[in-house]
């Protein structure tokens, strides 16, 4: 057998030096090498696609893996955690905190389900661009009242979120109810989160203090709608989000 020599030269790089038969057998060893990797690439090529996880997961796997409860949580404690980091280092100003929204509770609202839901029956009525609007204009519309609610808590030198064991449940869909101390408070926030699952389970309403977003949002667009109709409405949208 060949011999692998290595020392260290006075620059304090390392130098490999090999016996010819180690040069011979290492030539050897990539020829092979790109030999199966090229062999591989053939055979992957003519596999089909593996699909998403998510996809092919059953409703008893996935709420074992992904339980709607658990994300609920997930949601609310990145959040307020983000949130106290935010004002232990003096940084919560009104702009931190539509950043934090944008990046941390945004991303799980089902925005579409929402504004869907809130339009009920006239939208179908709407072109997709249309619907783009109302969904960009909830969009804003959350980013302001979660800013505002965030931001009204001062301090937070201790958050305490617990999940009520109860999870409602049908089909894709979940009802959670989150209890939430802020700082000792004797007096805890209850939300209740309805959510939906596709590839991983959403936030497509809010209800704090008895009061529904989404309810919220159809009353001002039903009476609006009722007065003045669905066109006079897109066109408040669009001077609102201008």
């Amino acid at each position: 057998m060949g011999t692998i020599y290595l020392y260290l030269k006075k620059n304090g790089k390392m130098k490999i030096i090999l016996s010819k038969s180690k040069k011979v057998m290492l030539k050897r060893l990539i020829i092979i090498l790109a030999i199966v990797h090229i062999n591989l690439a053939f055979a992957m090529d003519g596999m089909p696609t593996m699909p998403n996880p998510a996809q092919i997961m059953n409703d008893s796997v996935a709420d074992i893996i992904d339980p709607p409860n658990t994300a609920a949580l997930n949601i609310m404690v990145n959040a307020l955690s983000s949130l106290k980091e935010l004002r232990k280092s003096g940084k919560a100003t009104a702009e931190n905190i539509k950043t934090l929204i944008k990046i941390k509770l945004l991303p799980s609202i089902a925005m579409d389900v929402s504004t869907e839901l809130a339009l009920k029956k006239h939208w179908g009525k709407l072109n997709n661009d249309q619907k783009v609007i109302f969904q960009r204009y909830i969009s804003h519309s959350l980013m302001k009242d979660y800013a505002g609610i965030l931001g009204s808590y001062e301090k937070l030198d201790s958050v305490s979120i617990s999940v009520n064991p109860k999870v409602k449940r049908k089909d894709n869909k979940a009802i959670v109810k989150l209890i939430i101390t802020l700082n000792n408070d004797p007096k805890p926030i209850n939300i209740t989160l309805k959510m939906i699952r596709s590839n991983q389970w959403r936030v497509y309403d809010v209800v704090f203090s008895g009061v529904s977003l989404v309810k919220n949002y159809a009353a001002q667009f039903n009476s609006h709608i009722k007065r003045k109709g669905i066109d006079s409405l897109v066109a408040k949208i669009v001077k609102k989000l201008k």
